[in-house]
């Protein structure tokens, strides 16, 4: 059996262009395809999903790699047991809303204006004291790209989500990538998910919560690890 791809699922921006030091650190490791989300079409989780599995490859093994707002497709994925799907990582994640406090606001998201939140302000929780120049600038960009409309969309997706019943049903090798100084999914989100799969494995990295930006070469040793894990576990079937 050929080693499983890596299918990369993004983060709120949705346009797979923050995977590009992943990308660079995982080059001749493992074979990765990056799934990109529409920018200016306000998709919730449901029609998010049926794009991702248009996506999915059709004839050869993969992995799911769930980044932040991702993880709750990828969980869902996991649930729906197909046949090529031999592992699942979740990056940042959760499993249902990670503050639950904010739920309350979910219907005054229509009046935040997105596209005036400073760059700074973003790159603060995204990246913390790990944040570069080059990455921050990055985020800027790939940020742009994207409606109000869309990011509003999604971050209401994100406080009415709760894919717990999913996650009990994943019946595949599952890896969590913690990031040690996340300011946005807190460490409850965490245990939450492992208490729900007590089989998953976590990871922790000292990397802020844009982990695969800022820490990709240590991603990739982990996930190169975990991949061949996902390979000797179909075969042992």
């Amino acid at each position: 059996m050929p080693t499983p791809t890596l299918v990369l699922l993004p983060g709120m921006d949705g346009t797979g262009e923050l995977f590009a030091p992943f990308l660079d650190a995982a080059e001749g490791q493992f074979k990765v395809q990056v799934v990109r989300y529409p920018t200016h079409l306000a998709l919730g989780y449901a029609e998010l999903l049926g794009l991702v599995r248009s996506a999915l490859p059709v004839d050869e093994p993969y992995v799911i790699l769930g980044e932040s707002f991702s993880g709750p497709i990828a969980i869902w994925l996991a649930a729906e047991h197909h046949h090529h799907l031999k592992g699942v990582v979740l990056c940042s994640t959760f499993a249902r809303n990670p503050r639950p406090a904010l739920a309350r606001i979910r219907h005054a998201l229509a009046y935040v204006p997105f596209v005036w939140l400073p760059s700074i302000a973003m790159a603060s929780l995204l990246l913390g004291t790990f944040g570069t120049a080059a990455l921050r600038r990055a985020l800027a960009q790939a940020v742009a790209q994207v409606s109000s409309a869309v990011l509003r969309q999604r971050l209401r997706a994100v406080l009415a989500v709760d894919v717990s019943v999913q996650l009990r049903s994943a019946q595949v090798p599952c890896l969590y990538l913690q990031a040690s100084q996340d300011r946005l999914v807190p460490e409850s989100a965490v245990a939450y998910i492992r208490s729900v799969l007590p089989e998953v494995e976590v990871v922790k990295i000292h990397a802020p919560h844009g982990l695969l930006q800022a820490a990709p070469a240590q991603a990739v040793g982990f996930l190169s690890s975990f991949i061949v894990k996902c390979e000797h576990y179909c075969n042992a079937l």
